[in-house]
């Protein structure tokens, strides 16, 4: 007998799972929230959780921890997508931290690591018990590490020998008062799948992701944006090039890749020839030292 799997695409499958991962999420905790930066993973997040509640509206709200650094398309995107849908996003500001004097700015600018906490204050303050991000295990070999839910204590860090398993997809979101679980509905995609989602529901996206001739300067082998973050340095010129974004995160640290791949179909094209993650090619914060995203994830980062 030919199972319900085998009729299915390889994409009706990774969008039944997350369906699946949503619905059981409402249905098992009080108060879920999900986070979303108008990057291409919370953007496809948030289209799978429309869909996995429609006709009704969606039972949770959304949360965004601004750097302070990020792109204005982006934030423009995302504040648009919101008021499109009706729906209530929670933002979390960096700056308004280093305005108390409870975080410091980095020598080097970048505020990737400064989100941590007020991430952890905004997930305690709301009282959110389960935080849908859109991480994915191709991404980076610490979350490669995560299962589906990922148990978080009550100082919101992650101990990867606490990771529950997941045979069968049973899912167990049990949690003492103070804690609290990250979910990964996109856990089992890769960029590509996500791509060719994107293509498939006709998703907009934010213009970043795609060429554009855009000021940037290298550093480090990584073509990034000038900006009120501290870049360039001297001997850092900046000119103009044809790039694109893979990734969207805090302007410091996010690299460009040198692209003419100006539509969907181009870009999957792309990252089908692509050897490296986007992480791995295009975030600086990745490359502080060889475990920087497991150090972060023990202190609570996404």
């Amino acid at each position: 007998m030919t199972t319900v799997a085998a009729r299915l695409g390889h994409t009706d499958v990774l969008e039944a799972e997350a369906a699946y991962i949503f619905r059981e999420v409402a249905g098992e905790f009080e108060k879920p929230v999900l986070l979303f930066s108008g990057g291409k993973d919370s953007v496809v997040m948030l289209h799978l959780a429309l869909k996995a509640f429609a006709p009704a509206s969606l039972p949770f709200a959304l949360l965004h921890v601004d750097t302070g650094h990020n792109f204005p398309e982006v934030l423009a995107y995302r504040d648009r997508v919101v008021a499109a849908h009706g729906l209530t996003l929670h933002v979390a500001s960096v700056q308004d931290y280093i305005d108390r004097g409870v975080l410091r700015e980095r020598p080097d600018g970048t505020r990737n690591p400064l989100q941590t906490l007020p991430l952890l204050e905004a997930i305690s303050g709301g009282g959110f018990d389960a935080v849908f991000g859109g991480g994915r295990r191709d991404e980076e070999k610490a979350r490669a590490k995560e299962r589906v839910f990922s148990l978080r204590d009550e100082f919101g860090t992650w101990d990867p020998r606490r990771q529950r398993p997941e045979l069968w997809q049973l899912y167990n979101g049990r949690h003492l008062p103070g804690e609290h679980v990250r979910i990964f509905p996109l856990s089992n995609w890769t960029e590509l799948d996500v791509w060719q989602y994107i293509a498939r529901e006709g998703i907009e996206l934010p213009s970043i992701y795609f060429a554009h001739e855009r000021e940037v300067f290298l550093r480090s082998g990584m073509w990034l944006a000038p900006g009120d973050w501290g870049g360039p340095r001297d001997g850092e010129p900046v000119e103009k090039r044809r790039v694109r974004y893979r990734t969207v995160g805090d302007m410091s640290c996010t690299g460009a890749v040198l692209s003419e791949a100006s539509e969907v179909d181009e870009v999957i094209v792309e990252i089908t020839a692509s050897r490296l993650t986007e992480r791995g090619a295009t975030r600086a914060d990745d490359r502080l030292s060889e475990a920087a995203m497991e150090d972060r994830k023990r202190e609570g980062y996404f």
